[in-house]
C-alpha cells in the first residue's frame, strides 16, 4: 500500500476532521516557509489562494487542496466538514477575484460556484482524489460543501 493510499484512507475516518486545529496551522506555517512550494503537507494537489476579505478588505491566504480540471481549478469549500462554509469560500463568493500559487507560480484567477450536473461532476472528481470529502459532507451539518472553478485571466502569470 503506497503512502497516499494510506492517507486517503485515514481521511475517510471520522475522527480525522477533528485534527484540523493540529493540521491547519502546520500546513500555513509551510506554506509560508516554503513560499507555497509545499502545500496540504505535500500529500494532496495544493495550492494558496489568495482573497480579498469581504469584511476587511484585506488580503487573505489559505493553503488548500486542489482538484486539476483541464486547465482551470476545483476547490471544494469543505471546512473539514463543519456546519460553516469556510472564510474563504465567502470571500470568493463576495469578490471572485483571487490569485493561487501553486509549485511557487502564482496566477491571477476568477472564480465561479458551480452548481447542478457541473457541481455533481466535479463532486465526483474531488471524491477520486480525495476521499475524505465524502465524510466532511456527512458532518458539515446539512450544509451543501461549496464547489468553485477557477479559471486563470490572461497573462496572468
Amino acid at each position: 500500500m503506497s503512502f497516499f493510499t494510506l492517507v486517503q484512507r485515514v481521511g475517510r475516518q471520522p475522527w480525522f476532521g477533528s485534527l484540523r486545529t493540529v493540521i491547519v496551522p502546520i500546513d500555513k506555517a509551510v506554506a509560508k516557509l516554503t513560499r507555497g512550494r509545499v502545500v496540504a503537507l505535500g500529500l494532496l494537489p495544493a495550492l494558496t489562494l489568495t482573497t480579498t476579505g469581504r469584511k476587511s478588505g484585506k488580503e487573505r491566504t489559505q493553503p488548500l487542496a486542489y482538484i486539476p480540471d483541464g486547465d482551470d481549478i476545483i476547490l471544494i469549500g469543505s471546512n473539514w466538514g463543519q456546519p460553516a462554509h469556510p472564510g474563504w469560500s465567502a470571500n470568493l463568493l463576495a469578490n471572485p477575484q483571487a490569485r493561487v500559487r501553486i509549485k511557487g507560480e502564482q496566477m491571477r484567477v476568477t472564480a465561479r460556484l458551480t452548481t447542478g450536473e457541473e457541481r455533481d461532476r466535479l463532486w465526483r472528481l474531488a471524491l477520486q482524489i480525495w476521499p475524505g470529502y465524502a465524510t466532511y459532507q456527512r458532518t458539515a451539518g446539512g450544509r451543501q460543501i461549496r464547489v468553485f472553478k477557477l479559471t486563470a485571466l490572461e497573462n496572468s502569470r
